[in-house]
């Protein structure tokens, strides 16, 4: 339920719990339209790897370097994204990166070198990259919880959508405009990030206060106040009997209901002044007096009636980096990096080089992206109700994108590389929407540590971005073969499932000590509640042959 809190439909949304929708869905529209100009965009680019070569007569590994500074700096400065949306909030700073985004795509169509353009796309564009992408995804991540992995998936697809629209438009639109005039459409587009940024209302998580005035309540409590007087007096009556036993009086049961009436005199003023209270509480006047209780709950009724004092978030959070689950994640995220981006880059001209039609070389890109749509939204659906742990359904996926990989190397017709761009693209799909949305599950970090933890995570990866697409590169410029290409990515995803792979064993072993842990606390405690009720049952016999045994007991 959501409590209204501004007049103003873009102000902060009040819930009472994580809403699984609501204004989340906007928010979910937003990123798929950061999607199409972030990821999108960048995986597109390797449409006009051959004009620029040609336009500056560069190899393939120095062009490549467009790519890897922008996936750098997009990744690089994570922690920086992270600190300014914790000091200035999600929203400015998610137009402010859209305003960069655009700014350094439109440059771009005006440089004379290659060196120009590692500044305009590769930091000027990096770093708008980075300011709309993380904000959007991690406010994103808060506004679901159960719906969280299909919605995180489905909104996902706006990468997959803009390669399969942008690959064959701008071919052919680039034969009639050139390159330079597709780079300024391509801005124009990317404004819309500035749009999507006006759409990330805050969200605030504030509890609704628990009411009493339903009549049921009502008389459960009442009832549970007169068992707990019915309970007082019965022990004040065994407390008198035993009292007149260690007496000595000679007609123990005169003795005993004499002090008994005088106990229970005071048991039912008791209990009269606690019904009394009950009824101010409950019809909003202040009570004139607190009921008994004992030292223990007294100090946990003042824990819990203070007041919540929400502490301020660092601006910049590392104490994630001394948990040895997250380290193995981020080598995880480290090394699959180096399959993300240099497939794309690649594969039309691994297509050309295999026989391929340069026009239909162009759709290799599209069948990838319709293949990564598909994958996106299955593995939504399969997080969304699969009942083991999520991590494995990850592993699985990056196994099966490893071997896809090896497969580009050998394949050389037609339908094997279609095959291939199709398995690629879907498997792609699985770990590109889930291996960051992934930190907000215990498996991870938790949704707790999710802001802080997202911006060390990509920021780790970026060194995996940097060197990924020029060291394939490099391995085309020596051998001559756009199919060595991939051997770097698939050697990368192969280190990755290693890392991933004692991701899951160290949270298991983790779990299985936590769970021995507690079964042990809950023994200890078991046999202490075991040996307590023997010593009360043993008591109890006490008082009650206190008085048949006592050398006071006068015989009738």
């Amino acid at each position: 339920m959501m409590v209204p809190s501004s007049h103003c439909c873009l102000g902060p949304k009040v819930y009472s719990e994580v809403p699984d929708g609501g204004w989340g869905w906007a928010v979910a529209v937003a990123f798929f339209l950061v999607e199409v100009s972030t990821y999108g965009t960048i995986k597109s680019l390797g449409i006009f790897l051959q004009d620029l070569m040609e336009e500056f007569g560069e190899t393939n590994s120095r062009v490549s370097w467009v790519i890897s500074i922008c996936v750098f700096i997009f990744s690089f400065t994570a922690p920086l994204s992270t600190m300014l949306s914790n000091r200035f909030g999600y929203r400015p700073v998610v137009m402010m990166g859209g305003f960069l985004i655009s700014l350094g795509t439109t440059l771009s169509a005006f440089t004379t070198s290659i060196k120009e353009m590692y500044i305009t796309i590769g930091i000027v564009s990096g770093l708008g990259y980075c300011f709309s992408f993380l904000p959007t995804i991690t406010i994103l991540a808060q506004y679901f919880n159960r719906r969280r992995a299909l919605v995180t998936s489905v909104a996902s697809t706006g990468e997959s959508f803009a390669i399969f629209a942008f690959a064959p438009a701008f071919t052919v639109l680039k034969k009639h405009i050139g390159w330079r005039y597709c780079l300024i459409i391509l801005g124009i587009i990317q404004t819309s990030v500035i749009g999507c940024g006006l759409l990330l209302c805050p969200i605030i998580i504030k509890p609704e206060p628990v009411k009493q005035d339903d009549e049921l309540d009502k008389e459960s409590l009442s009832t549970k106040q007169l068992q707990a007087v019915y309970e007082l007096e019965n022990e004040q009556t065994r407390t008198s009997i035993s009292s007149g036993a260690s007496l000595g009086s000679a007609d123990s049961g005169v003795t005993s209901l004499f002090t008994s009436n005088v106990d229970l005199r005071t048991v039912g003023a008791e209990s009269k002044a606690l019904l009394q209270w009950d009824v101010q509480v409950k019809e909003g006047l202040e009570p004139s007096l607190c009921p008994p209780t004992t030292v223990k709950e007294k100090s946990e009724v003042q824990v819990e009636a203070g007041p919540l004092k929400t502490s301020n978030p660092k601006l910049l959070d590392f104490s994630v980096v001394k948990d040895g689950v997250f380290i193995c994640y981020s080598l995880f995220g480290l090394f699959a990096t180096l399959g993300f981006f240099a497939p794309q880059l690649y594969v039309i001209e691994l297509s050309k080089s295999r026989g391929m039609e340069p026009s239909m070389a162009s759709y290799t890109l599209s069948v990838m992206a319709v293949a990564e749509i598909f994958g996106r939204l299955s593995i939504g659906v399969v997080l969304n109700h699969v009942r083991c742990r999520k991590t494995l359904v990850l592993l699985g996926c990056v196994v099966m994108m490893s071997l896809v990989l090896v497969a580009f190397t050998i394949v050389w017709e037609f339908w094997g590389l279609m095959v291939c761009c199709a398995f690629f693209g879907f498997f792609m799909g699985t770990v590109g929407s889930t291996h960051i949305p992934m930190l907000a599950e215990e498996d991870v970090v938790g949704i707790q540590k999710m802001a802080s933890a997202v911006g060390v995570y990509v920021c780790i990866q970026s060194f995996a971005g940097l060197a990924g697409p020029p060291l394939a590169g490099v391995l085309v410029d020596v051998t001559q073969n756009y199919g060595a290409a991939f051997y770097s990515c698939a050697a990368g995803m192969g280190l990755s499932a290693i890392c991933l792979t004692l991701v899951v064993l160290a949270k298991s072993s983790m779990c299985q000590r936590k769970t021995e842990v507690e079964d042990k606390s809950t023994e200890e405690e078991e046999e202490k509640m075991t040996w307590q009720d023997d010593g009360n049952q043993v008591d109890f016999l006490d008082m009650d042959l206190a008085p048949e045994d006592s050398p006071n007991t006068s015989v009738i």
